[in-house]
């Protein structure tokens, strides 16, 4: 089973293809991405790579957490499942100001 690793504090030139290639000498990668921010496409900071083996994981983790690229030390640690956001049960929202026309009151 492949596990997946947090890659942090990259910056902002790094691409999904840097993170495949740098992690691919410590094991074999199932996948590598660099999150990019929705609305202007640039690159966030982080990423994740999962890995095929255990081995491949901690042999990354042990060489390259703290390893400068570009002169920032990444961090590189086992990620970890993602939390719910507090405040929301999903249901969506309705919108604040607004005309009110819809909402059952009529005119």
């Amino acid at each position: 089973m492949s596990r997946k690793l947090y890659v942090g504090n990259l910056p902002w030139s790094a691409t999904s293809s840097d993170l495949e290639e740098m992690f691919s000498p410590h094991g074999a990668v199932r996948s590598a991405e660099v999150t990019v921010d929705r609305e202007t496409g640039r690159s966030r900071g982080f990423g994740f790579v999962e890995m095929e083996t255990d081995d491949g994981l901690q042999a990354a983790i042990a060489t390259l957490n703290g390893h400068e690229l570009n002169g920032r030390p990444m961090t590189v640690n086992e990620a970890r499942e993602r939390t719910p956001r507090p405040g929301g049960s999903g249901s969506g929202g309705g919108r604040a100001g607004g005309s009110g026309r819809g909402y059952g009151g009529g005119s």
